[in-house]
C-alpha cells in the first residue's frame, strides 16, 4: 500500500508531471516521469479512464499497478513524480506482464527524463572550477597524458 505522503492527489500535480515529464508506453501503461528535488518525497498518482472497464475492474487494474509501484517508492523514496496511466490491455494482462510493462517504461522513462551530463574538455576554461572533482567516465582528459 502507498503512504499517505506518496500518493499524487492534485489535478495541478498530475498535469504539471504530465507535461513535463519524459514518457514511455508500453502495451498495458504510460508512464510519465519527473525528477524532482531530493528532498521532497516521491509522489505517485494512477490514471484510470472508463475505456479500461466497469468500476469493478478499473479498481482491480488500480490496486496491481499500486501494489507495483510500491517498488518504486522503495527504491527512490525521494525526488520523483510518477504518473501511471493503465491503458485498456491492462485489464487482461497478467502479473508478470504488468509488472515487466512498469519497469520497463519506468526505466526507459527515466533515462530520458534525466538532465544529459555536461561534457566538458579539457581546452574549456569552466571545466572542473569551483572545486569540482573528476568523475569517472567524465570527458574530461589530461593534456600532458595526450
Amino acid at each position: 500500500m502507498l503512504a499517505t505522503r506518496n500518493r499524487m492527489r492534485t489535478s495541478a500535480n498530475f498535469s504539471h508531471t504530465v507535461r513535463s515529464g519524459a514518457r514511455n508506453g508500453r502495451r498495458n501503461v504510460v508512464l510519465y516521469v519527473e525528477f524532482t528535488t531530493p528532498k521532497e518525497p516521491t509522489q505517485i498518482g494512477f490514471i484510470v479512464s472508463k475505456a479500461v472497464g466497469n468500476a469493478v475492474t478499473r479498481n482491480l487494474v488500480k490496486r496491481r499497478l499500486r501494489e507495483i509501484a510500491v517498488t518504486t517508492v522503495r527504491l527512490f523514496p525521494e525526488g520523483v513524480n510518477l504518473v501511471v496511466r493503465a491503458l485498456p490491455a491492462a485489464t487482461n494482462a497478467s502479473w508478470d506482464e504488468l509488472v515487466d510493462d512498469y519497469q520497463r517504461a519506468f526505466a526507459r522513462a527515466a533515462r530520458l527524463g534525466q538532465k544529459p551530463p555536461v561534457i566538458r574538455h579539457h581546452d574549456d576554461p569552466k571545466a572542473l572550477a569551483d572545486g569540482e572533482k573528476r568523475v569517472e567516465g567524465d570527458d574530461v582528459r589530461d593534456p600532458s597524458q595526450a
